[in-house]
């Protein structure tokens, strides 16, 4: 069990590197770090939760395309700053935006939980079991030998990301890559997660009381998962003087 201090000094370690503001100087991040949860398959709380969800991407996307909707057009042009190509590796958000059409997944309930405030908010929104760590997480802008491991195949490989590319890392790689495109599986979230990592990542046009209204709601949610559950949280953003420089 992690006590309170103790998960915000993970967080108090986080950072995000200036190759990635000067990228995208509207960038933001809300980051939760969460010790106490009690771990459980999907249940009816978490599969209302989840409809409203379904409901909700169905309402956004009945007058526009999800390309269209601003935050996910917003991260699409991101993508292509680094030189990926959205329309084939897709953020967080707009895949499970396309997938709320024809029904959300049914994980667990702190998965279930998760991805439904990503569509409820328009944000996305990455959950990474905090046991599988090895130091501070951070956000930059890739070498290109930073250790990626995933699957392929049914196989476990060992990839690397494009040099350049924006990806979150630890000590021991990248826990995700293509800033929120896919998470490596050593900090996969599993069935038996008491503590986890959870990014918000917004740009304009979103603000930053919409990013907040979201960790918010995430924040009150996941407090139902437990009776002892604790929650640190910290925002980053670049600094006024990173603004007035760029």
């Amino acid at each position: 069990m992690r006590d309170l201090e103790t998960l915000q000094e993970f967080l108090n370690g986080a950072g995000v590197d200036d190759a990635v503001f000067s990228l995208r100087p509207d960038y933001r991040a809300v980051l939760l770090a969460v010790d106490g949860i009690v771990p459980g398959p999907s249940d009816p709380v978490s599969d209302t939760l989840l409809q409203a969800a379904e409901a909700s991407a169905r309402e956004a996307l009945g007058a526009q395309p999800v390309e269209d909707l601003p935050h996910v057009a917003a991260w699409r042009e991101a993508y292509r700053s680094f030189g990926a190509k959205p329309q084939r590796t897709r953020n967080s958000l707009e895949a499970l935006l396309r997938r709320a059409a024809s029904g959300l997944p049914r994980v667990n309930r702190l998965t279930d939980l998760y991805n439904a405030v990503s569509v409820l908010h328009q944000v996305p929104l990455g959950g990474e079991d905090l046991a599988g760590y090895a130091g501070a997480a951070r956000l930059l802008r890739a070498a290109g030998t930073e250790a990626f491991d995933t699957a392929a195949g049914g196989a476990e490989v060992i990839e690397h990301p494009d040099p350049g590319e924006v990806v979150w890392c630890d000590d021991a790689g990248v826990t995700c890559r293509r800033w929120n495109w896919r998470q490596g599986r050593r900090t996969q979230l599993r069935e038996d997660t008491t503590t986890a990592l959870f990014i918000l990542d917004a740009l304009q046009p979103m603000t930053d009381e919409a990013l907040d209204g979201a960790a918010d709601d995430l924040a009150a949610r996941l407090a139902g998962l437990g009776p002892d559950v604790r929650t640190a949280r910290r925002r980053i953003a670049p600094a006024p003087s990173f603004h007035e420089g760029n």
